[in-house]
C-alpha cells in the first residue's frame, strides 16, 4: 500500500511539474484582447515563432495562417527579441516578447527602438 501511495504522489508531483513548466513558457495560444485575433506560439530552429490561428474579425479572415513571428531569439529568462509583423499595415517591425504577470507582452519598435508600442496577450485555455 504504501508503494502505490508513493508512486501515486510521485506521478501527481510530475503532472504539478509539467503544468507549472508548460505556464512559464510562450508557447501555445494567446489571445489579443483589443482585437480577439488568436497566435500560436511555438518553437523553430532553436527560435519563437508566431502564427495567427483564428480572428474574431470576418474580414480579417485572410490573415489565418499568416506568420507574424519567425525565429526570434532568446534574450533573458522571459524574453525574445525578434522581428514581428503588424498585419494592419504589413509593416515589420523590430520587437520583444516577454511574459510577465501571467501574461505575453508583445512590443514592436520602430525608430531604432525609440518608438515602442505594445499590448499584453492572454494565453486560450
Amino acid at each position: 500500500m504504501q508503494k502505490i501511495a508513493v508512486a501515486a504522489l510521485a506521478g501527481l508531483a510530475i503532472v504539478i511539474a509539467a503544468g507549472s513548466a508548460s505556464a512559464a513558457d510562450p508557447y501555445g495560444t494567446w489571445v489579443r484582447p483589443s482585437t480577439g485575433t488568436q497566435v500560436n506560439f511555438y518553437s523553430c530552429g532553436g527560435g519563437l515563432c508566431a502564427k495567427i490561428t483564428a480572428v474574431k474579425d470576418a474580414a480579417k479572415k485572410g490573415t489565418v495562417g499568416k506568420v507574424i513571428m519567425s525565429g526570434a531569439k532568446k534574450t533573458g529568462d522571459n524574453k525574445w527579441q525578434g522581428n514581428l509583423l503588424n498585419t494592419d499595415n504589413g509593416n515589420t517591425y523590430s520587437g520583444y516578447v516577454t511574459l510577465e504577470g501571467g501574461g505575453l507582452k508583445l512590443e514592436g519598435c520602430a525608430l531604432g527602438g525609440v518608438l515602442c508600442s505594445g499590448e499584453t496577450w492572454k494565453r486560450v485555455n
